[in-house]
């Protein structure tokens, strides 16, 4: 306390000095001064701005803080890519299919087709579709409408147009179905009509779209000259599954079957090789001498040099040299021998005849039979069929 003060005090001095000695005193002891500072150090102003300043930065940080929390708790979202095996399916449902067709089975899941493949399985089209699945992920793996997308697992795809359900046949990798042109032989039995119907470059269409291709077409006449054994080269537009290709219902393999729609009727075959377009072997020729044992004169006589086996312009057997006589034949005598007899009527007919053939590294082959001493050939020579057995020439 200032010294004038206390002396006022002790001498009662008058009331103005009394005043005097209180103005003193409160300039010592107000905590913002004349001039607006605080303590007598801080603008009162600035000290304002400092104390909203760390208001703002403790809001902000409470915030993110707060932000980081909710968002670790929150489930992410995240995408995969699955193989849906629709089945067969009728030209009215996949007639609406599109690339691009959505469907969300709950709010948090999503199901896009981004690609779409045809096969033929019979009469039916079989519908295969790629589709991104979107939901949110869990563990190691997303949970679409509360499920991982497991291999055969039943899914449903509906849509304003049209309703299917199919199975789960792969997951993970792109948004494209893994297609491959994978070359083969068919061997199909057909009505000489249906066999006359088929040319190389030919189409083979599901619902409009091309699956396969012909690529050559080879005829052979059988026993039965209304039925032609004809093998197909094709180039088919195969779906991967793992190192396995499939078409339609069929994995592509040797012994597997195949249907092939076409605008005049269904073909359905066998493959016997895969891998190229051609039978096994390298096309040759080779003049095998044939016969025919004890056939009528009839027969015997209906035998003829230049007669062929043709179809479509392709000659596969041509007759040249043509001999006949009596046919011998074994018979046991009423004392119990055996004698060799001429048959008074049927013949022997040996003949050679131009094969096409195809040569492998197990042999010669004509009409995919293996060529050898004793095997039956059948030859459709136009007026007349027969059985004729191999007797040399076939090396």
């Amino acid at each position: 306390m200032d010294t004038k003060c206390l002396e006022t005090k002790r001498k009662g001095h008058t009331l103005a000095g009394k005043w005097a000695c209180m103005k003193s005193m409160k300039g010592h002891s107000d905590i913002i001064d004349d001039e607006g500072n605080l303590f007598g150090v801080i603008n009162i102003i600035d000290a304002l701005v400092v104390v909203l300043a760390l208001t703002v930065l403790i809001a902000g940080i409470g915030l993110v803080l707060m932000d980081d929390g909710e968002s670790s708790s929150a489930p992410t979202t995240e995408t995969t890519n699955v193989t849906i095996d629709l089945g067969t399916q009728p030209e009215y449902i996949v007639s609406q299919m599109s690339i691009g067709d959505s469907y969300s089975p709950s709010g948090n899941s999503d199901l896009t087709v981004t690609d779409i493949y045809l096969a033929p399985q019979g009469e039916s089209a079989r519908v295969m579709v790629r589709a991104e699945l979107s939901a949110p992920y869990s563990g190691e793996t997303i949970q679409y409408s509360g499920s991982p997308p497991r291999y055969g697992r039943q899914l449903e795809l509906l849509t304003e147009t049209y309703s299917a359900a199919g199975t789960i046949r792969d997951v993970g990798g792109g948004a494209d179905l893994t297609t491959t042109e994978t070359e083969v032989v068919v061997r199909a039995n057909l009505s000489e009509t249906d066999a006359r119907r088929l040319s190389a470059g030919q189409p083979i269409r599901v619902q409009g779209r091309e699956v396969a291709t012909i690529e050559s077409v080879t005829t052979y006449g059988t026993d039965n000259p209304d039925t032609k054994t004809v093998f197909l080269g094709l180039t088919l537009q195969s779906v991967a599954y793992g190192e396995q290709q499939a078409f339609g219902e069929a994995m592509v393999r040797p012994g597997a079957s195949l249907s092939l729609p076409t605008e005049d009727g269904l073909i359905k075959g066998e493959i016997t090789r895969v891998g190229a377009t051609t039978q096994r072997g390298q096309p040759a020729t080779r003049d095998v001498k044939l016969q025919l044992s004890n056939v009528s004169p009839l027969l015997a006589n209906s035998i003829s040099p230049g007669m062929t086996e043709s179809f479509g312009g392709e000659t596969v057997a041509r007759v040249s040299a043509v001999q006949r006589q009596n046919a011998t034949i074994v018979t046991r005598g009423q004392d119990g021998e055996i004698y060799e007899r001429t048959h008074p009527i049927n013949q022997d007919v040996t003949f050679t005849a131009n094969l096409s053939v195809r040569e492998t590294d197990t042999g010669v082959t004509f009409k995919d039979q293996t060529l050898q001493q004793g095997r039956v050939v059948t030859l459709d020579l136009g007026t007349v069929t027969i059985k004729a057995t191999v007797i040399s020439g076939y090396r």
